[in-house]
């Protein structure tokens, strides 16, 4: 039987063509974090690798965040907001259940009527993302795609958890995702491992708060009034997930690699997520990456932005001049799920 559907018309490649990044003005250092756990700079750094981190104000919400860094990124691409097609927004610090923020912050950067959808995957938000547009624009169902991981996990971290207290910041990072008439964006090698969804989590579900009863359910006495439950936080095994970081994700990495047929002698930039300075030492020393190539170490400044890090990360290397144009880079984000995500790209 002969299909009635026409083949899709897309552009035979994807590139990223523009990045935008925007890190909330107030620094907080490791002194500040101090005053709320037991424990030392020196500890911090060494366990870490961070000394500071950015922390949003009252006005620096999500969407605003998100708004501040795809204005960057369209302009870096030389675009019009009304030529993006779809909008993907990865970030876990979106309270709200629906509608998705990312119809809101296509709406405010003048996209005009776009696809426009959230997407969960924590830390490897940004390679699902950039996936995704990439699958768009050689289909065809968009030219351009805007791909943004913003975080406000501020708002998920607890002051108190010595383990997780000074690792998280705040921050939006945006590409747009376009055509290209060769390969730029490689192969993505993605993942989860369910079986491990307990080493980083969430500690309480948002269910705890409802204080009216459920039809079919129990009533609001049977529930803990919200002011008696201690607010939900981000929360992790470190070793854990240290080890697996180390030693899987290594793996990806590599497998990225070869599915794009890249080897570490031809890569100029490695842009992990940048999750702890440990983690990115130990995958450079396990992946053998020569000392020509350009590793970012944006959490030293800027934390744990879980889906913002890549992009935040990729902008300040471009910025700073530590990375150039048309350079190769692999790209590998992990995180809660556990998730991955892996691929080797072309620098805007």
């Amino acid at each position: 039987m002969t299909s009635k559907i026409k083949p899709s018309k897309g552009a035979p490649y994807a590139r990223i063509m523009g990045v935008g990044g925007y890190r909330p003005t107030r620094v907080v250092p490791n002194e500040e974090i101090l005053k709320h756990i037991d424990s030392s700079d020196e500890w911090i750094r060494s366990r870490s690798g961070i000394s500071t981190r950015h922390w949003a104000g009252p006005d620096e919400t999500v969407a605003t965040m998100a708004v501040e860094a795809s204005g960057k990124a369209i302009a870096d691409a030389g675009i019009t907001p009304e030529q993006i097609g779809a909008v993907v927004v990865s970030t876990v610090s979106h309270f709200k259940q629906t509608p998705a923020i990312a119809t809101e912050i296509a709406h405010l950067v003048g996209a005009g009527k776009p696809a426009a959808f959230d997407i969960s995957a924590g830390c490897a938000g940004f390679g699902y993302g950039l996936t995704l547009a990439k699958g768009m624009i050689t289909e065809g169902s968009a030219e351009y795609v805007l791909v943004i991981g913003v975080e406000r996990l501020s708002d998920l971290t607890d002051l108190e958890d010595r383990a997780t207290a000074f690792l998280f910041g705040d921050g939006a990072g945006a590409v747009i995702v376009g055509p290209a008439k060769e390969p730029a964006i490689g192969p993505t090698v993605w993942g989860s491992e369910g079986d491990k969804s307990e080493t980083i989590k969430q500690t309480l579900s948002w269910d705890v708060y409802r204080t009216t009863p459920t039809p079919g359910g129990d009533g609001p006495e049977q529930r803990p009034a919200p002011e008696a439950v201690r607010y939900p936080a981000i929360t992790q095994e470190g070793q854990a997930v240290f080890r697996w970081a180390v030693f899987e994700m290594a793996k990806v990495a590599q497998q990225a690699l070869d599915a794009a047929g890249v080897s570490p002698d031809d890569l100029d930039v490695f842009i992990p997520h940048q999750a702890n300075m440990r983690i990115i030492d130990s995958m450079v020393k396990t992946l053998k990456l020569p000392e020509s190539v350009t590793v970012a170490r944006d959490v030293e400044t800027t934390g744990n932005t879980s889906a913002a890090s890549i992009p935040l990360a990729m902008e300040r290397l471009l910025a700073t001049g530590q990375a150039k144009s048309g350079d190769t880079a692999l790209v590998i984000g992990f995180g809660a799920g556990l998730v991955y995500a892996a691929t080797v790209v072309t620098l805007p």
